[in-house]
């Protein structure tokens, strides 16, 4: 009993030095860009404009791509707390940490440590990563979660009555959060595990299908509706081209926001290798000793249909980025607990898992004490941030996501014609590629104030 307790004290104390540690960078790093200064921007603007209908990817210019779910989110962290980079990322650590008191009790119903499965998702590069990130990612995963797991419980014999209307409650909101791909992400795997275990008639009489459609239409339908209303196109492009285009097409030439993310076939299981190390190898080497015994586990079954199906399904797209994997943190994580008591080498598991989060503070200390970040990260907060008010600012040719943000929304497009006509109490961000194209007149009107690695910002002499 005392060796349990010690190991449960461990794994809790873990857990809130590895949230205090994401916390901590929430705060103190910039935001970078493309994806994570737009996301932010959009709530901004969201926030300072009060149109909660159409997200705005600046002012006037509707944005599209995602639906409004984590934009909400951040808009009201900044209504509520003020516009900084905690407040932006305060909703995704919120629904991350919301994730890991959700799996805890999957340990305890085996006499597991109850932060045992919150050790092991903090300890997973990409959760670790997207309990600190603005994205639609973090968002997408919680409802993911949430209708698997609220499936699993409704199906039980001993199931609480409102997990089988906590199912369609998260699908609804993850048509808020990212759309229909919530559908395609999770009733396959489920419509399988039906298949396999021979469970239609337990499930027609445990899930409310007609009152459960109805709790989805209640939650999503009135948004769609009222954004269709507000920027006619938005469905075409969201549903088509977001949906079906984009997965066939890497290049698709309809993208109104996005950038290239080409890759080749598969890329997704490169991905799912490499951000989960190390659970997912040592989860690997456990289920192929015992392959034979699988599937007599029901609950094992279940969680290798969720797990694999995602990965599976990305398989033969082009277009795709690491964080699509997002939505199988849990199972691997549960899958995992599962198989916990027969995994010998527990404490190598442990310690290689921390060495990551360890290393990021190792190594953002050492950036911070040698100015890298200034100079080295995507992001024009520490171009603008040293500028006085009295400054118009502006950017030459294209703004970044991250200078509208922090400029909060002030930076204006300046073409380069009117680079001789600035005012003294004017500065503008030039990159170092396109200042060295000007020619010798404009570069004898601008004195540098400061520069990063790709960016610097000038005034005129005049």
């Amino acid at each position: 009993m005392k060796y349990y307790l010690n190991k449960s004290n461990f794994f809790k104390y873990a857990v809130f030095a590895l949230l205090i540690i994401r916390a901590f960078f929430n705060a103190v790093i910039p935001l970078m860009d493309k994806t994570e200064a737009r996301y932010s921007e959009i709530a901004r603007i969201m926030s300072e404009t009060n149109n909660w209908i159409t997200p705005q990817i600046d002012y006037g210019i509707p944005f599209w791509a995602k639906p409004p779910l984590s934009t909400w989110l951040s808009a009201l962290s900044f209504s509520a707390f003020g516009v900084t980079e905690f407040t932006a990322r305060f909703p995704s650590l919120l629904l991350s940490i919301a994730l890991l008191f959700l799996t805890g009790k999957y340990a305890t119903r085996k006499n597991l440590p109850f932060y045992l499965p919150a050790f092991i998702l903090l300890t997973l590069p990409e959760f670790f990563l997207h309990a600190g990130v603005v994205s639609t990612d973090t968002a997408l995963t919680f409802c993911v979660s949430l209708v698997m797991l609220s499936f699993w419980e409704a199906m039980q014999a001993k199931g609480k009555w409102y997990w089988k209307y906590l199912v369609f409650i998260g699908l609804g909101f993850g048509l808020l959060a990212k759309g229909p791909v919530i559908g395609i992400l999770t009733v396959p795997p489920l419509i399988l595990w039906l298949i396999i275990n021979k469970k239609w008639t337990l499930f027609f009489n445990r899930i409310p299908l007609v009152s459960g459609t109805l709790i989805v239409l209640l939650i999503a339908a009135p948004w769609y509706y009222l954004a269709e209303r507000e920027t006619e196109g938005f469905i075409d492009y969201f549903i088509v081209g977001e949906h079906f285009k984009r997965f066939f097409d890497s290049s698709w030439k309809g993208d109104k926001y996005g950038f290239p993310k080409s890759q080749v076939l598969g890329m997704i299981w490169v991905f799912l290798f490499l951000f989960t190390l190390p659970w997912l190898q040592a989860l690997l080497v456990k289920l192929w000793a015992n392959k034979k015994n699988i599937l007599q586990d029901k609950w094992v079954v279940f969680l290798l249909l969720w797990l694999l199906w995602t990965p599976l399904f990305f398989t033969v797209s082009k277009s795709l980025i690491h964080p699509y994997i997002m939505p199988v943190m849990i199972p691997i994580a549960l899958l995992v607990v599962s198989l916990w008591q027969n995994i010998k080498q527990k404490k190598g598991l442990i310690i290689g898992s921390t060495v990551l989060p360890l290393l990021t503070v190792v190594v953002f200390i050492y950036s911070s004490y040698n100015n890298y970040i200034q100079h080295y990260a995507n992001t024009d907060k520490y171009l603008i941030e040293p500028l006085n008010e009295q400054f118009k600012l502006y950017h030459l040719k294209n703004k970044s996501y991250s200078s509208q943000f922090y400029s909060k929304g002030k930076i204006e497009i300046l073409p380069q014609k009117k680079l001789l006509y600035l005012k003294p109490t004017s500065a503008v961000i030039i990159t170092h590629k396109d200042y060295q194209k000007l020619n010798d007149t404009i570069k004898n009107q601008l004195t540098l104030f400061h520069k990063n690695r790709k960016k610097g910002v000038y005034h005129t002499k005049q």
